[in-house]
């Protein structure tokens, strides 16, 4: 079989979706699968080209085309981006030989439809990676205004290419229901879940915790927020249960990582002089296991509108790591639903700062209380959630599909 993966980012960049998918191609060309990607010369994020035209890492082939050249530097600067990437990216993979099936992602929205084009021009079956759902979530999030002409046929264009993909996999149960409901027929989709790594994360002790020393945490309970505050995730109720921790001479807290909302707790931690609380940049990859490994809890958020429109890929390296989770949002959301059948953690209304203190303190004082939990996690990572188990699904899905192509 021979696969196509479509992305803006994709190895060595450390965007989500880029580690996914260079776990997906490693995963299907251990199994003899000939693996090419298409992605864009620049990191996440940054403006200009700096990685190679074109190289083969492990056996896979990576085209590389364009270059960013505003970064995230606004709305239209993006959506010229993305304008780029798909002109060049198309014509990259009408030049490269024919696959069986090519994977499209969400980064840009809607690059299914250069997938589209490959099936039209060359046969190729064509499947979608909904790793976030548009226009969706411009909408909800305001870049969109909701009811509007453009709204209205951006909604139409993404049903439209839904329904023509040969498949999509989207991340959860509550992301198949939006979709579902927007008149794709369930039988065209398939849920996989993104993962982690239990062989390659595995819980490091506290007392051997580089973090833990670095940022002169003792035996104090901390409780951590690791990864992008963006505008889909909530931060007023973890603010507002640090802001009532305060004096608890044994908690703390640690804010890592970047995204749109960071500057928002900064502000606040700044502002409200909340000594207990750790402000931190993103972190190495290398040291992601030690970084999950130093907290005695993890905060995963989401915000109502969010529902079904992403769901946060952290909470399976939470899982992996073998500590608790603190969920704040809808109970409905494929973290909720899991935190419920897993027992791994614990759920909080958007809001419910006075709920999630309680449940802070409570587990602070008895440490037993989280370390059982995290033991479930990681007991349904290896289950259920693994890189390996839903790598595996997918390659099932994509060799069904290459099937057909044949």
């Amino acid at each position: 079989m021979r696969v196509l993966l479509l992305n803006q980012v994709f190895y060595p960049d450390s965007a989500a979706t880029a580690q996914h998918g260079w776990d997906l191609a490693r995963h299907l060309r251990a199994h003899g699968h000939e693996v090419t990607a298409i992605a864009s010369r620049s990191l996440y994020g940054d403006a200009g080209a700096s990685l190679a035209a074109e190289e083969t890492v492990d056996g896979i082939r990576i085209v590389r085309v364009g270059k960013s050249l505003f970064g995230k530097k606004g709305i239209l600067a993006r959506a010229v981006d993305f304008a780029l990437f798909y002109v060049a990216a198309l014509l990259a993979a009408l030049r490269l030989p024919r696959h069986d099936v090519v994977v499209c992602f969400t980064t840009p929205p809607f690059i299914a439809y250069a997938g589209l084009v490959l099936r039209l021009c060359k046969g190729t079956r064509c499947v979608q990676w909904v790793m976030d759902l548009y226009p969706d979530v411009a909408i909800e999030f305001g870049a969109m205004r909701r009811g509007s002409l453009v709204a209205r046929l951006f909604e139409r264009i993404g049903v439209r290419m839904t329904r023509k993909c040969d498949r999509s996999v989207v991340l959860g149960r509550c992301m198949r229901d939006r979709i579902v409901a927007k008149g794709v027929p369930a039988d065209r989709l398939d849920l996989v879940n993104v993962w982690s790594d239990d062989e390659e994360l595995k819980p490091i002790p506290r007392e051997e915790n580089g973090y833990r020393r670095e940022w002169d945490i003792g035996d104090r309970f901390l409780v951590m927020y690791s990864g992008n505050f963006g505008i889909g995730h909530d931060v007023e109720t973890f603010l507002a249960a640090a802001e009532a921790l305060r004096d608890e001479a044994d908690i703390r807290f640690a804010f890592v990582g970047s995204g749109k909302r960071k500057a928002e707790v900064e502000r606040f931690v700044s502002e409200r002089k909340l000594a207990n609380c750790i402000i931190a940049p993103v972190q190495p990859r290398e040291r992601l296991g030690e970084l999950l490994s130093a907290a005695d809890a993890h905060l995963v958020t989401l915000k109502e509108a969010s529902l079904g429109l992403m769901v946060p890929s952290k909470f399976y390296g939470i899982l992996g790591a073998s500590r608790p989770v603190l969920y704040v949002g809808p109970p409905s959301s494929e973290v909720g639903r899991s935190i419920d059948e897993a027992r791994c953690g614990f759920s909080f209304a958007i809001g419910d700062a006075e709920g999630l203190t309680r449940q802070i303190r409570a587990m602070a004082a008895e440490r037993s209380i989280g370390c059982e939990a995290g033991a479930r996690g990681r007991s349904a990572l290896r289950e259920r959630y693994n890189r390996e188990i839903s790598c595996e699904r997918w390659r099932a899905i994509l060799e069904r599909v290459a099937r057909r192509a044949g």
